[in-house]
């Protein structure tokens, strides 16, 4: 939106001058007369390239009137500009990587998965959006595997990219010495990052810019490795004030495992029971304010984070400002095309005319 300037605009009808200084230049009375019997020689030798451009002069001087007006009258272009000021939330990944993740009782478009791919996929698309989710891209991601140890991946961060990298590249225990699940060390773990971000956050104007925080916890078994009690790990996020939402991964009742493969090469299947501690995970959830949930499949995992997606919601605050950009001392955009100052027009118009005036078209007085 081009508009003037209210205290400026007075300069406005200064325009008028220049065809003035233009009809002065160009009037009959500024002409040169000489006193001669007969014209028909000057008639007959026509018009020279010099004369019939002539114009040209008032023309320059006149448009350097009219933009020098223009420029007094401060032409802005204003801009409104919405800045939103986001209070995001801190989110800590507790995924379990132990042995029991490989069970084969999800699916990943049409075909069979184990549930750690499942887990990872559709975290992926709760942190990025996708799959009908809209993402958290206001939110700090941060990245805790366990099984028989809890390992801090990820700080929380911003970077979601590198979040998400994270997260496609762990891969379950294998070994006997490593497999485990160690919830209660990884519930500490998850309220000790998330405490260091709420304390280290800055503050604005009185007001965190972490709304919340909240650990979501995913895993398919019982608490069985690790020195901390899941409860004390609980209480202490409760604390914080830090929300746990628990998921519980994997079918009911038996779930086909891998277990080798034959003397052909093919990949034996055999069915194990399926061992969640449900008491013990809603009671995580219960003491910090959080939900538990249950994952039987790919959708039911999905729906689930759309419901935590709803629950920790990003606050926002939206302000607006206008931003004017002085035509006459600003280079601006017109038509897609760099403009620069209106005030190098004027310079450029009265450099020529002057340069015109006094060579070319240099008249006698």
């Amino acid at each position: 939106m081009t508009s003037f300037d209210l205290l400026a605009s007075w300069f406005l009808p200064l325009v008028l001058l220049a065809p003035l200084a233009a009809w002065r230049f160009l009037s009959p009375r500024r002409r040169v007369r000489i006193g001669y019997s007969s014209t028909a020689i000057v008639s007959a030798a026509g018009t020279s390239f010099a004369a019939r451009l002539r114009w040209l002069v008032p023309v320059f001087r006149g448009a350097a009137i009219a933009l020098l007006a223009l420029c007094l009258a401060r032409p802005v272009i204003a801009n409104q500009q919405t800045k939103v000021f986001v209070e995001g939330a801190a989110l800590q990944f507790l995924v379990d990587r132990s042995g029991s993740m490989r069970a084969l009782d999800f699916q990943l478009d049409g075909a069979q998965s184990d549930r750690l791919a499942a887990v990872k996929n559709v975290a992926s698309a709760f942190i990025q959006g996708g799959q009908g989710l809209i993402g958290r891209p206001d939110d700090l991601v941060g990245l805790i595997t366990f099984a028989r140890y809890a390992d801090s991946l990820s700080p929380l961060t911003l970077d979601h990219g590198y979040a998400v990298d994270v997260l496609n590249k762990i891969q379950p225990a294998k070994d006997q010495s490593e497999d485990g699940t160690a919830i209660g060390e990884a519930v500490a773990l998850g309220v000790d990052r998330l405490r260091d971000a709420m304390k280290n956050a800055p503050i604005d104007k009185g007001r965190q810019p972490i709304q919340s925080a909240a650990i979501i916890l995913l895993t398919d078994g019982e608490n069985n490795a690790g020195d901390i009690d899941p409860r004390v790990a609980a209480d202490l996020a409760a604390t914080y004030g830090i929300k746990i939402y628990a998921i519980g991964v994997g079918t009911r009742g038996t779930a086909p495992f891998p277990v080798g493969t034959d003397p052909f090469g093919r990949q034996m299947i055999r069915n194990i029971p399926v061992t969640i501690d449900e008491e013990l995970l809603k009671d995580l959830a219960k003491r910090t304010g959080g939900e538990y949930f249950r994952a039987t499949d790919t959708n039911s995992l999905r729906a689930i984070y759309d419901q935590i997606d709803k629950m920790e919601k990003t606050k926002t605050e939206q302000r607006q400002s206008m931003h004017y950009t002085d035509l006459a001392v600003q280079s601006f955009r017109f038509a897609g095309f760099g403009i620069p100052p209106l005030l190098g027009g004027v310079l450029l118009l009265l450099c020529a005319e002057l340069l015109l005036a006094t060579t070319r078209f240099r008249s006698v007085n």
